[in-house]
């Protein structure tokens, strides 16, 4: 059987191995794809009967195009890149992997966090440039520093990470709120479930942990931001789309919030024009929370069963 991966590099930069999956088949690694070069893309497929895909496109011409395909695999856990109803008709299953970096991604939104209540990177930048060094005084601080003891954490979206991100709020002394279309027991020993309404008024820091829908495209913008409190602290390591950038932007530079914490925004790679790159107190990272060494690990252990378990026969974490 032949495999071909699309775009392996965010993936593997070279510090893991694609050994698991040369052991299934014949395995042919492109490090990237051009996204938006459909007949690129069907060249590389071939005759290739399993894609293995991160962030690279298979339309519904993609799939007319090469007929030889019988399963794709998707290299994280969402797939909105693929044409999943185009791929059902054809049955052609489209695999995932749905839980990978739970622990790593609340830590990371954490970071953020921490970041904007203490400037850690900036204080030790200006100590390096000398600043200490000619200080009258046996300390400074640049920015206001902020304790998180007492303070409500409101998290949107209290799934796996929603949670794992909740579990550390509640151990640095802060009240635990979300919301989630789904309750349960789990959440429940963490936090306290409320309406969007309750928890834009209440929070003191929100933090996006949703999937991406149609129904909540934008849900941070001009009018839920009003409804925050003066001061309130964003942190979004979901989806950027949740966020109306310009909204956002204009918030900061009011100073209704205080400060955001983003690694991720609407469109990727960032735009020069996007208006949070000229914005009061905004964090920006290059959508990293997933990429620790050991959730990529994880990515290539369950790709590989996921492609293993439908040559067996038995397709699993299938989207479609």
């Amino acid at each position: 059987m032949k495999l071909v991966v699309l775009d392996g590099y965010t993936e593997n930069p070279g510090d893991l191995s694609w050994s698991m999956l040369e052991k299934l088949g014949e395995l042919m690694v492109y490090d990237r794809t051009p996204l938006y070069d459909e007949q690129e893309i069907i060249k590389r497929i071939g005759d290739a009967q399993v894609v293995i895909t991160n962030k690279t496109p298979i339309s519904a011409n993609v799939l007319k195009a090469c007929g030889s395909i019988r399963l794709i695999a998707v290299l994280a856990t969402g797939y909105n890149v693929i044409d999943c109803e185009a791929a059902r008709e054809r049955q052609i299953p489209v695999s995932n992997v749905p839980a990978y970096g739970t622990a790593s991604v609340g830590q990371y939104s954490i970071g953020l966090l921490l970041e904007i209540c203490h400037h850690i990177g900036h204080h030790s930048h200006s100590v390096h440039q000398g600043k200490w060094t000619g200080c009258q005084d046996f300390c400074y601080w640049d920015y206001p520093l902020i304790e998180l003891a007492g303070k409500t954490m409101g998290i949107i979206g209290f799934g796996r990470i929603g949670r794992a991100e909740g579990r550390i709020a509640k151990a640095l002394g802060m009240e635990v709120i979300a919301n989630d279309l789904f309750e349960d027991e789990k959440g429940r020993e963490i936090g306290r479930y409320v309406d969007l309404e309750t928890l834009y008024r209440e929070a003191d820091v929100i933090s996006l942990h949703c999937n991406c829908t149609e129904q909540n495209v934008g849900m941070i913008n001009k009018t839920s931001i009003r409804q925050m409190k003066d001061g309130v602290i964003l942190l979004n390591t979901s989806r950027g789309q949740l966020v109306v950038d310009k909204d956002l932007a204009d918030a900061l530079n009011s100073g209704k919030v205080a400060a955001a914490g983003l690694d991720v925004v609407s469109a990727e790679p960032i735009r020069a024009d996007n208006p949070l790159l000229t914005a009061k107190n905004c964090i920006i990272t290059p959508h990293i929370a997933w990429a620790a060494r050991e959730c990529r690990q994880r990515i290539m252990e369950t790709t590989a069963a996921n492609v293993k378990a439908y040559m067996e026969g038995k397709p699993q974490n299938v989207v479609n």
